[in-house]
């Protein structure tokens, strides 16, 4: 189940970065720069929340095979 919550995660944060950018970039008339700016944002958000969220399953399961 909690595997559905990272997808999700994961997906929104990416759909935030260039929705964002996205915004930016007609207010600026700065296209494509900022899209790309709010893409690789959302992903690098998405992969270090994914890590926050798996890591104690990771630190469990090591925990558990040392006993």
């Amino acid at each position: 189940m909690k595997l559905i919550g990272v997808g999700w995660y994961v997906g929104v944060c990416i759909f935030l970065g260039v929705w964002g950018g996205l915004k930016l970039d007609d207010k600026f008339s700065t296209s494509p720069a900022l899209v790309i700016s709010g893409l690789i944002l959302g992903v690098a958000v998405a992969f270090y929340g994914v890590y926050r969220m798996i890591l104690p399953n990771i630190d469990n399961k090591r925990n558990k095979d040392k006993s």
